[in-house]
């Protein structure tokens, strides 16, 4: 059995059912949470507090007791707080826990460069100014954001609610008004389960968060990601499956 530990924002109610459901055919691998509070999303310093190291290294050790190959951050804080806040995560937790660790955000990255990726649809939760920010990092790392939709939230838990059809919609306008592929970032939005049949509409492949972290997360752990069926472009994709 391979078991993957997952770091889990605290108000998110999306990406545990979905990641589970992603593993369903994949008896030999077993997926374990825990949490630490994340309760809203923005720039204010309350906020970005949430993302201090020293509480997310707590909540990681309680994973490394579960004996997990890997501890993946399924999250999308370093989207706006820059891929070094998460490249710190990393060495940070393997630091203490000797445990191997991963990132939603460093699996775009990664993603972005296996792909050649530079023209991308930007589809959120988030404020305005959280909009922005994102926008500017990956546009500083070479990525074009050539159309976007945001749904204006700052409550963690509300992002959940955004009805899948409204993400739909939102992934429809951003595909129409022209990239290479779109990006569904935040990991409590309802995007995973979107993927396969609005990529076979829309002709481009559409990279959810949650299922970021879980090709990152096997990948990580030495389990090949094609093996996941039915859930998009990211697992079938010949330039993304070698481990």
């Amino acid at each position: 059995m391979t078991r993957l530990g997952m770091l889990t924002p605290s108000s998110n109610t999306v990406l545990e059912p979905a990641t589970v459901a992603m593993l369903a055919g994949l008896p030999d691998v077993s997926v374990h949470f825990s949490r630490f509070t994340v309760t809203e999303i923005a720039l204010t310093q309350q906020s970005l507090g949430q993302f201090d190291l020293t509480g997310i290294l707590r909540v990681a050790d309680l994973l490394a007791h579960a004996r997990v190959a890997t501890i993946a951050w399924n999250g999308t804080s370093a989207s706006w707080l820059g891929y070094d806040s998460d490249e710190r995560l990393c060495a940070a937790i393997q630091s203490a826990t000797g445990i191997p660790a991963c990132t939603s955000i460093l699996a775009f990255r990664e993603i972005f460069r296996r792909t050649g990726l530079r023209r991308l649809g930007l589809v959120t939760p988030y404020i305005d100014e959280v909009q922005r920010r994102i926008i500017a990092n990956w546009t500083a790392d070479g990525i074009t954001v050539t159309a976007e939709r945001h749904s204006g939230l700052q409550e963690n838990f509300a992002f959940s609610e955004v009805p899948e059809s409204e993400v739909a919609e939102m992934i429809r306008a951003v595909a129409r008004e022209g990239c290479d592929a779109v990006a569904v970032l935040c990991t409590n939005m309802r995007g995973a389960a979107l993927a396969e049949c609005l990529e076979q509409e829309l002709g481009v492949p559409i990279y959810d968060s949650v299922a970021t972290s879980l090709w990152t997360a096997l990948r990580t752990a030495g389990v090949d990601p094609t093996r996941i069926k039915g859930w998009g472009a990211l697992f079938r994709d010949p330039a993304l499956s070698a481990l």
